[in-house]
């Protein structure tokens, strides 16, 4: 495999324009320019405190008050981000016909907010709070309303912004922290993504998989692939004899797979698809 650092990376270009059916997977990088940080560094490393787990956030109450108190604070810079040229790039890929899904590992949902339709969040999505016991699904904007209205002290606090919604508090006390219940029912509330250590729905999966197999090539955007539940498509591509190139600054742990890596930002390499709209017309 070999990298590239042009503006446009005639690789690139060619993938693109000569594969009918893209199988897209994308990652942190493609967001970095609305504003959200990504989680790893360009070796792969994570660049902050690993992300709260699936297990810490259902069985300790204290880990519950320390994430909804830092997701009070970080929310609103998730909420008010746009999509930025990455996301146009892509929903302008699938508008020409040649994007069979754009599978994201993502839960900012600023592919749709761009304009793409075939999308599936692979990890859910931020902005709804699913209860772990009714199964009732609500805004997330409705319960940053009542975290505010509980914890009053803490809704106006400034802070570094983190990946997904989170915020930097460290050296706070989190223990008198007000963490609403389902209005419902009364059972915990979670926000409707997956958490490291929980599994993504088989489902989710298995529909992503059908996908893949009816595309001709597979593209990453702005993923390291350092998760298992986004790699095990380019694994999966790659034993069915489909070709994957990737976009991304960093390595990734499918390095040894890919075609070809363009280290560039995401909006960067991805711009020839606004610019020269010719290059993904329909083959």
């Amino acid at each position: 495999m070999d990298y590239a650092l042009s503006m446009t990376d005639e690789r690139l270009v060619e993938f693109i324009a000569t594969h009918r059916r893209l199988f897209v997977l994308t990652g942190a990088g493609c967001s970095t320019d609305s504003g959200i940080p990504d989680y790893r560094d360009e070796d792969g490393g994570w660049k902050r405190a690993q992300p709260v787990t699936f297990q810490a956030f259902m069985g300790e109450p204290a880990t519950r008050q320390r994430y909804w108190a830092r997701s009070l604070v970080g929310w609103p810079r998730i909420g008010q981000a746009r999509p930025n040229g990455a996301h146009h790039a892509l929903a302008r890929l699938e508008a020409s016909g040649r994007c069979e899904l754009l599978l994201t590992q993502n839960v900012d949902r600023l592919h749709q907010a761009a304009g793409s339709g075939a999308v599936i969040d692979l990890h859910g999505r931020l902005d709804v709070v699913r209860c772990m016991a009714c199964e009732a699904r609500t805004p997330r904007a409705e319960l940053q309303a009542r975290l505010a209205q509980r914890n009053p002290d803490w809704a106006g606090l400034a802070a570094a912004t983190a990946p997904d919604g989170d915020a930097d508090l460290e050296g706070r006390d989190f223990s008198a922290f007000d963490v609403p219940d389902c209005i419902a029912c009364g059972g915990l509330l979670k926000p409707d993504v997956v958490f490291f250590g929980e599994s993504v729905p088989r489902e989710r999966v298995d529909t992503a998989m059908d996908h893949l197999q009816r595309a001709d090539a597979m593209l990453v955007v702005g993923s390291s692939l350092m998760v298992y539940s986004g790699f095990r498509f380019v694994q999966a591509a790659v034993r069915e004899g489909k070709p994957v190139a990737a976009v991304n600054l960093g390595r990734t742990r499918g390095d040894d797979l890919l075609r070809f890596r363009v280290a560039e930002p995401c909006g960067q390499a991805l711009a020839f698809l606004l610019d020269a709209p010719a290059a993904v017309a329909p083959a």
